[in-house]
């Protein structure tokens, strides 16, 4: 009996899925929700007078660790944002408000501020925090610098601005297409190639008049076609039937399907090299998802990654998958184009040149 434990204690130590599966995803779970977690939650606003942010009370707010002030980096310098931004960043419900202060003196000689915050319909979620950080902070304020009898600030909400209401699908489908896209790619292309591989299948493929590389995107392109007619039903069931928002219409439809494709071509190439390095076919699985994993939780596929601690969105902002999701939202909620989304296909078509290199390297025939 103790000869069969040692030995099979042995043999699951051996086993890459076996040590994945029962640690390592148990401990990636633990350490991302325990960083989701950590940070409590916060909303940015965006000043409207940058120098207000010397204003004690602007101080203590930020202090509350509960609000934080947008910014812009332009030319390596971050400044406050600009009055259009600053709309747009509203309209877009990116921000929670727009806040500036007035002062004057009470006749008790007190200094009193009006705090004046202008919101939109699209920030609904962020603005109640923001309403009761602010209260927190007055509180303290008062509490703190002046007799109980006078009040030296007060708030005033400016009319609520009518933007384009952000609803879950909005966020959830475009990550839930880049998860199928990935995962399609990566494991549906390993396993095939692979049991080719392992079947002599590609090895009489080559032994033919063939071509090689037309053995290989035959087999790409149909895997790519079948993946890109499941992206039409997932968009076009989300807008039918949940109201997912295609704000330019045939338009978005078109340029969301572009960047699937050029997604799938992306993720393929991860397959390509998890199938001619696995050794065996339960080894696919775990190489699958050292890949896969990361970017499922850190890909702003099922919640933003402005949760994460800022170091950690450092990290976030490299992955493809994240790169993905990021221009699938931009296009279909804010009706950017393409051409405005070249930072995130900008660093797709990297990671593609880089990991189609690693793939020729490592591809094998038997």
């Amino acid at each position: 009996m103790l000869a069969i434990t040692r030995g099979s204690f042995r043999a699951i130590l051996r086993s890459p899925s076996a040590v994945v599966f029962s640690l390592g995803f148990p401990m990636v779970f633990i350490l991302v929700f325990g960083l989701i977690g950590g940070g409590g939650t916060s909303v940015s606003i965006a000043l409207k007078n940058p120098e207000d942010s010397s204003n004690y009370v602007i101080r203590a707010l930020l202090a509350s660790g509960i609000v934080r002030i947008e910014k812009n980096k332009k030319d390596g310098v971050y400044l406050e944002k600009d009055s259009m931004l600053m709309q747009k960043e509203l309209l877009k419900g990116n921000i929670a408000a727009i806040v500036s202060i007035d002062s004057s003196q009470s006749p008790a000689g007190f200094t009193q501020y009006k705090i004046r915050t202008q919101t939109s319909s699209s920030a609904a979620d962020k603005y109640p925090i923001l309403r009761m950080a602010l209260a927190q902070t007055i509180q303290i304020i008062e509490d703190r610098r002046i007799p109980e009898q006078f009040k030296i600030i007060s708030v005033q909400e400016l009319p609520v601005l009518p933007g384009r209401e952000y609803t879950m699908i909005d966020f959830i489908l475009p990550g839930m297409l880049g998860f199928s896209l990935l995962s399609a790619a990566v494991f549906g292309v390993a396993f095939v190639f692979f049991n080719l591989r392992q079947t002599l299948v590609l090895k009489r493929f080559f032994a033919t008049p063939i071509d090689r590389k037309n053995i290989v995107f035959g087999e790409g392109l149909s895997r790519i076609s079948f993946q890109l007619l499941t992206s039409v039903v997932i968009i076009l069931a989300g807008h039918y039937f949940f109201h997912f928002t295609l704000v330019n219409g045939i338009v978005t439809f078109l340029e969301m399907m572009v960047l699937s494709f050029l997604g799938l071509v992306v993720f393929m190439g991860f397959g390509f090299i998890i199938s001619s390095v696995s050794k065996n076919e339960s080894s696919i699985p775990p190489f699958a998802n050292i890949f896969t994993l990361p970017q499922f939780l850190l890909g702003g596929t099922f919640f933003s990654t402005q949760a994460f601690p800022k170091w950690l969105q450092g990290f976030c902002e490299i992955l493809p998958l994240k790169q993905l999701n990021d221009a699938m939202r931009n296009v279909a909620f804010e009706g950017a184009s393409l051409m405005d989304c070249g930072k995130q296909i900008g660093i797709l078509l990297l990671w593609g040149l880089v990991i189609y290199t690693v793939a020729i390297k490592t591809f094998k025939w038997e």
